[in-house]
């Protein structure tokens, strides 16, 4: 690379991080960490604990698929960020060889210990999942417990939990076959982890190849899932009756370059959605707002610089602000804190 590509690179990408961070609804945008013991980063998560305290975490490592690829986990209390630490990874009993770890989440029941589902596995078609709890916000940790053989928790993106305590976990597989089958369904536990059920899938995963689902709310008992395909654009489907029974998947009119999506329903009753906002690729990183979940539009572009700004994670903390972390280029996590009446 030339030295005059070099500066022009740099410049784009400054002016980049410059016009996501002079839109009025954001407040703050940081790195969690600078510096870290691994090169590679991704699939961060993201929770709040308790009124402005937040417990974020990755897989981090050589480089996804590695066996050295592990849990971290980083907390902030309102001064900062914490130095990240290791709190799960693939080191196997019995002298069996080390796997990768995958794809954490976060998740703050409304009573209750911090949970925090990850899977553990040499692939994503032969992973399991585990779970490990945390009753002190994070800063200590349970043993590993495997959950049934079947159940993965959820995928990517955070449950949700219903009125009667029910977290609905949104999760999907994909098969070893070929071509491989991309199927959404959805995981229930009553009891915080104790005990599952789930739904059978929702789509062929080949007409439509579908994962990673998130949940919205639109009111009384109807849910809206959106996520990831194969086919270009968003997928779509919704629940009357509170997850126990859901129409036919459908493609929205939102980009997606098969990239991992979030999204989150707004205390005033909009929805937010964090997507890559084009057909390929994974820049630029935007958001778009809806308030009927059918109808989306672009408000904001938190990145649009070249480099891989991918898989969000997205909340409505107490105070109102949205908390969305991401992978920037899988060498740091970014956290971005957006002011929803500002969108």
């Amino acid at each position: 690379m030339t030295i005059v590509r070099l500066l022009l690179l740099c410049l784009c990408t400054g002016a980049a991080t410059a016009a996501a961070a002079e839109h009025a609804a954001v407040v703050r945008s940081e790195f969690i960490y600078e510096k870290a013991p691994y090169p590679e980063c991704h699939a961060s998560t993201i929770v709040e604990t308790a009124p402005g305290r937040l417990v974020a975490s990755w897989f981090g490592g050589t480089k996804e698929k590695n066996p050295d690829v592990g849990i971290w986990v980083s907390r902030n209390d309102g001064t900062g960020w914490s130095t990240p630490v290791e709190v799960a990874n693939g080191v196997q009993a019995g002298g069996k060889p080390r796997v990768p770890t995958w794809n954490p989440v976060l998740f703050q029941p409304k009573a209750g210990p911090l949970l925090l589902f990850y899977k553990v596995g040499p692939s994503f078609q032969a992973w399991w999942g585990e779970m490990r709890t945390s009753a002190d916000g994070g800063r200590t940790w349970s043993a590993a417990q495997r959950l049934p053989d079947g159940i993965y928790g959820p995928i990517k993106n955070k449950p949700v939990q219903l009125a009667d305590g029910t977290l609905l976990c949104p999760t999907s597989d994909e098969t070893d076959e070929k071509p491989s089958k991309w199927r959404v369904y959805f995981e229930r536990t009553t009891d915080l982890g104790k005990t599952w059920t789930k739904t059978a899938f929702f789509n062929d995963g080949l007409g439509v190849g579908a994962i990673q689902p998130s949940v919205l709310f639109l009111g009384g008992e109807k849910l809206l899932a959106l996520g990831r395909t194969r086919q270009g654009k968003v997928f779509s489907i919704a629940s009357p009756d509170n997850g126990r029974t859901w129409g036919k998947m459908s493609l929205t009119s939102v980009p997606n370059p098969n990239s991992g999506t979030d999204a989150v329903t707004l205390a005033d009753g909009r929805h937010l959605l964090v997507y890559n906002n084009t057909p390929k690729g994974r820049t630029p990183l935007s958001v778009a707002i809806s308030r009927d979940g059918a109808d989306w539009k672009h408000v904001l572009d938190l990145e649009t610089a070249p480099g891989e700004y991918s898989y969000p994670a997205v909340i409505q903390a107490a105070d109102g602000r949205v908390h969305i972390s991401y992978t920037w280029k899988r060498e740091k996590i970014r956290h971005v804190v957006l002011n929803p009446p500002k969108l």
